[in-house]
């Protein structure tokens, strides 16, 4: 089995984040990857990983970066592949993180989540693959639904709240 998605990290301590990735990946039975390769340090290993990736099935790249977040932008620069930044909050609350990731220069675009969004970046690469596969368009389908009898079910739960004298 190949990879369908291939999640990137600057470095293991951003793992924490990518749990949610990964997960999600696991949920919707999607193939994916993890790597650890850094813009700054292993520049040549982040080069070869970029120009490879579509040869070895990989459809979207999911990279996650803190401080200066060059990885996404980098590996857009270096494939045509989709890439999804995931900025990590690490120094100025991931703020510089997500400026860093947001402001390529045109025709290298890096579509953006929020600052340590893991489990939206891997939606998001689900939307993608769904797309062109009608069965992990079902299994996403399935949990959008998931999600509306949540908010249902909480918002019937707030309804049987008594404690306010002038709740309506």
């Amino acid at each position: 089995m190949s990879p369908t998605v291939s999640i990137i990290m600057g470095s293991t301590s951003d793992l924490p984040v990518l749990r949610k990735t990964a997960d999600f990946l696991e949920q919707m039975e999607v193939p994916f990857e993890m790597h650890a390769l850094s813009a700054h340090r292993t520049p040549a290993a982040v080069e070869k990983y970029a120009t490879e990736a579509a040869g070895r099935g990989v459809k979207v790249i999911i990279a996650a970066a803190g401080m200066a977040a060059a990885l996404p932008g980098v590996i857009a620069a270096l494939t045509e592949l989709p890439v999804i930044g995931l900025p990590i909050a690490s120094t100025l609350d991931g703020v510089d993180a997500l400026l860093s990731i947001i402001q390529m220069p045109p025709g290298i675009p890096t579509a953006t989540v929020g600052i340590g969004a893991g489990l939206n970046a891997a939606v998001l690469a689900v939307r993608i693959l769904a797309l062109s596969d009608p069965a992990l368009a079902a299994r996403y389908k399935a949990y959008c639904a998931s999600l509306s009898a949540k908010v249902e079910k909480a918002d019937a739960e707030l309804a049987g709240i008594a404690d306010y004298k002038f709740k309506c």
